[in-house]
């Protein structure tokens, strides 16, 4: 049975507009809020880059990383300390901010000082963090969960629209296959953007990450994070995602699947040329 597809929507955050057929935008940024000055100076240096390679920026950390595999496992700089970051990076470099939530009271607590509230792949479903996000007016990108099918997405987008906020992003970060490893089906890309009518991004380092795979932490591929997004644009999305940090061996959390800081540039310079060849040549479901 064909599906009929959903009108396809631009959003715009800021001074940015994601949209699959529009030029490719960048979230990007470390995994975990670790202190003021780490973000402010990771914030600056992406934004050099950015306009180095002219690729509209959304800058991305977490107040709180709650779903670590282990007890041990550092979180961030928590709520109260991150507000006031959230609104220096903002007034400082004049670029939109994303941080997850994962509780429907953070929605109306970080809405002030962010512009896109991200929902984690593993809460996806949860119907109240969703009404709870809409309810702020801000952009919404939801992750898809490692445990649902691209076209299930459909009904996480309708939560969102039927609570009256059309502004939402939709990201994929791969599915589970077995014990501590993720895959992503290509064809989910296009799939969700058909049935949603959303932006798509390709969340390029989490789609490598392997769950639980050091024991007490997560693991990962950061060498097949940039075939990922390479992959990806090819397909003609909004954009990618890619965690990253000058020194992700030594970062608190997701270091294995971040991209180094110094590296970002030329990884940049390529995706943009796959971008520009997958939206000269769209693909058509």
């Amino acid at each position: 049975m064909t599906q009929t597809a959903a009108a396809p929507r631009h959003v715009s955050v800021g001074s940015v507009t994601f949209g699959n057929d529009l030029p490719m935008v960048l979230i990007a940024g470390p995994c975990q809020m670790e202190s003021r000055d780490h973000a402010m100076e990771t914030a600056g240096r992406l934004v050099e880059i950015c306009q180095a390679t002219g690729v509209p920026l959304i800058y991305k950390t977490s107040f709180d990383k709650a779903n670590r595999t282990s007890l041990g496992g550092r979180r961030g700089a928590g709520l109260e300390a991150a507000l006031p970051v959230f609104a220096e990076i903002r007034d400082t470099y004049g670029i939109p901010v994303l941080t997850d939530v994962h509780e429907p009271w953070h929605c109306a607590e970080v809405a002030p000082v962010v512009d896109v509230l991200q929902i984690p792949a593993f809460l996806c479903r949860q119907t109240d963090l969703l009404l709870a996000a809409a309810a702020t007016g801000r952009a919404v990108n939801v992750k898809k969960g490692q445990f649902l099918a691209p076209w299930d997405m459909k009904n996480v987008v309708a939560k969102l629209d039927g609570a009256g906020n059309s502004n939402v992003i939709v990201t994929e970060r791969g599915a589970s296959f077995g014990y501590n490893t993720l895959v992503v089906d290509m064809r989910g890309l296009p799939t969700m953007a058909r049935d949603t009518g959303c932006p798509i991004i390709m969340d390029a380092t989490h789609a490598v990450q392997q769950p639980g795979g050091q024991g007490g932490s997560s693991g990962g591929q950061r060498e097949f994070a940039p075939v990922m997004a390479r992959a990806a644009l090819s397909l003609g999305i909004a954009g990618v995602f890619i965690e990253t940090h000058e020194n992700p061996d030594c970062a608190p959390s997701d270091g294995p699947n971040m991209i180094p800081l110094d590296q970002m540039q030329s990884l940049l310079q390529v995706l943009v040329q796959f971008d520009r060849l997958a939206k000269a040549n769209p693909v058509v479901l």
